[in-house]
């Protein structure tokens, strides 16, 4: 894909799920509250809670150029948080659209709902 801008804003899970199978390199960012992520978690995700990003943002750095794949419960939080990371020059920026809740339902039903 030679033109970043032009990667659409939500991917779905089975864009991602496709994504992991390949072994595409990407950071999945989990946006959840750590509670959340012990209750339920995508494997290889990274927990950065919503709450933190602000204070956190330089933790993200080094991935500026990186694929990101933001991810919360239903797709709210993590869209903010894409268009956020957006905002402060990460070009590469996708929200997972559904969160995990969709993952479960349609991915891998072992992942618990709550």
């Amino acid at each position: 894909m030679s033109n970043d801008s032009a990667l659409p804003i939500e991917i779905t899970v089975a864009d991602l799920d496709a994504m992991r199978a390949r072994g595409d390199n990407f950071v999945l960012l989990d946006v959840r509250e750590a509670s959340e992520y012990e209750t339920a978690r995508i494997e290889g995700s990274k927990l950065l809670p919503m709450s933190e990003i602000q204070q956190r943002l330089s933790e993200l750095d080094e991935h500026q150029q990186d694929h990101i794949v933001v991810q919360c419960h239903h797709g709210g939080r993590s869209m903010q948080v894409t268009q956020f990371l957006r905002s402060k020059g990460f070009g590469k920026v996708q929200n997972l659209a559904g969160g995990i809740d969709q993952w479960s339902l349609q991915i891998d039903a072992s992942v618990p709902r709550y």
